[in-house]
């Protein structure tokens, strides 16, 4: 087998089995569209002070779906990341272990704000940190999908 050929089936067999990429996806663009939703329906739709009624449960189903979340960060961490960190140590594959660092340090970002929220925020730090949260959740989005495009990869 060519060098070249082995290259090519080694990056091919780090991507993400099919039913991983897509549960990610799912998981990922539900967590998104109802934390969104929810930001919309307390901060624009609730303008008479009063939550919307629907409030609570767009919040219970982002909590239902950062579960799955949890679990697919963990499928990915089992699957993708040793392969991928190994990979990585070629120099055409080191800007996607700096994007998969900063993917990890998104989603732990998250969790600990998400946990934060749940359980400990105080109310005088609720609004901030809640906006934190928002803002990381946004900034995963993008992170995934720089990562799976392989932004900056060169073919050196």
């Amino acid at each position: 087998m060519t060098r070249a050929v082995q290259a090519a089936a080694h990056a091919a067999a780090h991507h993400l089995a099919r039913w991983h990429r897509l549960s990610v996806y799912v998981v990922g663009a539900l967590l998104l569209v109802t934390g969104l939703v929810w930001l919309a329906m307390h901060y624009l739709a609730s303008a008479n002070e009063l939550p919307h009624p629907l409030e609570a449960w767009v919040l219970r189903l982002h909590g239902l779906a950062a579960f799955a979340g949890l679990f697919m960060l963990g499928v990915v961490a089992a699957a993708h990341l040793p392969h991928g960190w190994r990979l990585s140590r070629r120099r055409r594959w080191a800007h996607q272990r700096r994007s998969g660092l900063a993917l990890c340090a998104l989603a732990a970002a998250l969790v600990l704000s998400g946990y934060l929220l749940y359980y400990f925020a105080p109310e005088a730090v609720r609004p901030s940190l809640g906006w934190v949260h928002a803002g990381v959740g946004v900034a995963m989005a993008l992170a995934v999908a720089l990562h799976r495009r392989g932004f900056g990869h060169s073919d050196e």
